[in-house]
């Protein structure tokens, strides 16, 4: 049984060695523990901070690409080199990673496949009211997308099995956190959740420049989720909603029209007859997202074999 646990990095040379120096060496129940640095175009010497620090696998992009990018590189190499569980944390030092092997135990165990970390957002001293109300919608939205449960749909702090590995396909460019959840949710992988408290923040955050941008990004990534996996309902809500304003301003036109007997409030007429035709759009697109995700499911398929085929290769 070999753990992976890869840390993505920007300009973490101040704070890599304190998250080395906190991981475990040993995991119950584990056979071999390797650490993985993801530089992701960094500046300050994260690079070489690691190799310093004894860390044997480190891969640098040479220009910042991105946390999505960072983590799904991070998953195809640790994958390549035989590994069973990937746990990822950050260089920032804000997740306590003495819990990573309480994070690891229920996919040793056979109870989950995938285990996210609950920072109890609400206990979190530095984050604003605001954030923390984002926070809880967020999670909601994510979980209702998904069809799960979980408390922190945004932790970065998870462990993932191979087998889960083989099945996820990052798209995004922003973040794979709520991505992963939405996909995990659907294709009926088993995820719990590990409530943890994190250690005191280091500097501001660099995945985004506020609350609003996080806000608009990650809006982004569940709408393209939900018309990845349920586009019948956005389009059949569209329809109806579409069908309604074309009813009210047609009736509104026959009662009149009915009651004075000659044509008049055509502009009732013209705008009922534009939702009409609205709403048949949404219902023409419902049926092509639908058949589009039954192409895109046909494809993943494929995908998971190739990926099956090609770590057993590389780890032979």
């Amino acid at each position: 049984m070999k753990v992976f646990i890869q840390i993505p990095c920007l300009n973490e040379a101040t704070t890599l060695p304190a998250v080395l120096a906190s991981i475990p060496e040993r995991i119950d129940g584990v056979d071999t523990v390797e650490l993985l640095v993801v530089d992701d175009g960094s500046d300050d010497g994260t690079e070489q901070v690691a190799r310093d620090h004894g860390v044997k696998h480190v891969l640098r992009h040479t220009r910042t690409m991105g946390l999505a990018r960072s983590f799904r590189d991070g998953v195809d190499y640790a994958l390549a080199h035989g590994a069973d569980v990937v746990v990822n944390t950050d260089g920032d030092n804000q997740y306590p990673q003495e819990r990573i092997p309480d994070l690891v135990r229920p996919i040793l165990e056979g109870r989950a496949d995938i285990v996210i970390a609950d920072r109890q957002t609400a206990t979190i001293a530095h984050f604003s009211p605001f954030k923390k109300l984002m926070q809880r919608v967020g999670s909601s939205v994510v979980n209702r997308a998904a069809d799960t449960d979980l408390p922190d749909a945004a932790s970065g702090f998870r462990a993932y099995s191979r087998a889960s590995l083989m099945r996820l396909n990052i798209v995004t460019e922003f973040s794979y956190s709520m991505e992963t959840i939405i996909q995990a949710g659907h294709k009926r992988l088993r995820i719990e959740s590990l409530p943890v408290v994190t250690n005191p923040k280091t500097r501001e955050s660099r995945l985004f420049r506020n609350d609003f941008h996080h806000m608009a990004k990650s809006a982004s990534a569940i709408v393209r989720s939900y018309l990845m996996y349920k586009p019948t309902l956005i389009f059949t809500t569209l329809a109806a909603v579409f069908g309604v304003l074309a009813a009210i301003p047609m009736v509104r036109f026959l009662v009149l029209w009915a009651r004075d007997g000659h044509a008049g409030n055509i502009q009732s007429l013209i705008f009922g007859a534009i939702m009409a035709v609205a709403a048949l759009l949404s219902v023409a697109l419902g049926v092509l997202s639908d058949l589009q995700r039954t192409n895109r499911v046909l494809l993943e398929d494929q995908l998971e074999r190739l990926k099956e085929i090609q770590y057993r290769r590389s780890g032979e």
